[in-house]
């Protein structure tokens, strides 16, 4: 079996340093490449795309989701698993829209490092469990459904896919302005004021799903 090679992205020295030793002592991993900030990850992954970028989200020259859209239009295969110290549901469902794979925290020990990096490599989504939690909550909460009509519900769906109004309108043949309302409606229904926190509370109700 190849190794998984990674690209690390981080603007702090010491703490590019402590990751590349730490996964220097695992075989199955191979650290290829380093990056200071956002521009340098974006142009390596462009020279020599690896398999994972183990991600920071607060990087000088071009912040971490950013990155993540230039990542992903450059080469879809390649995986990003976003390390960071925020825990905000707000930063995670930016990161998820972005397209990143994964989301954990620094100070996951080592072995969940190298779990999370073999687990987003094998396709699987790697989020902390606390918002794996709030995504299940349906289980114990039914989603009140109910509470939207189908087209708010098909709008919903089209936010969280992170569309504009005017993608919207296109996508369910509609007017830019009609839109325009049932994304209040919407609003004012789940009781937020706006659009990203209308997703954050449809995941922890059930109304949407990750993909």
């Amino acid at each position: 079996m190849s190794k998984i090679k990674v690209l690390i992205a981080d603007d702090h020295d010491l703490v590019r340093e402590g990751i590349c030793k730490l996964l220097e002592l695992y075989d199955e991993i191979e650290v290829v490449g380093e990056a200071g900030d956002g521009l340098e990850t974006v142009s390596k992954v462009r020279e020599h795309p690896p398999d994972l970028v183990l991600l920071d989200l607060n990087m000088p020259r071009m912040d971490g989701i950013t990155a993540i859209n230039k990542i992903k239009e450059i080469n879809p295969e390649v995986k990003v698993l976003i390390l960071t110290i925020h825990d905000e549901e707000e930063y995670i469902y930016e990161v998820v829209k972005a397209g990143a794979e994964g989301y954990i925290q620094k100070d996951i020990k080592p072995e969940e490092l190298k779990d999370s990096i073999e687990r987003v490599i094998k396709g699987e989504k790697v989020f902390p469990r606390s918002v794996e939690e709030l995504i299940k909550e349906t289980a114990v909460h039914k989603p009140q459904i109910d509470e939207l009509s189908s087209r708010e519900q098909e709008v919903l769906d089209l936010l969280a896919q992170g569309m504009s109004n005017r993608d919207i309108a296109e996508a369910l043949f509609i007017s830019e302005k009609t839109v325009k309302n049932h994304v209040s409606n919407i609003l004012r229904k789940l009781s937020v004021n706006d659009r990203t926190q209308a997703v954050i509370v449809a995941l922890k109700r059930g109304l949407v799903r990750l993909s």
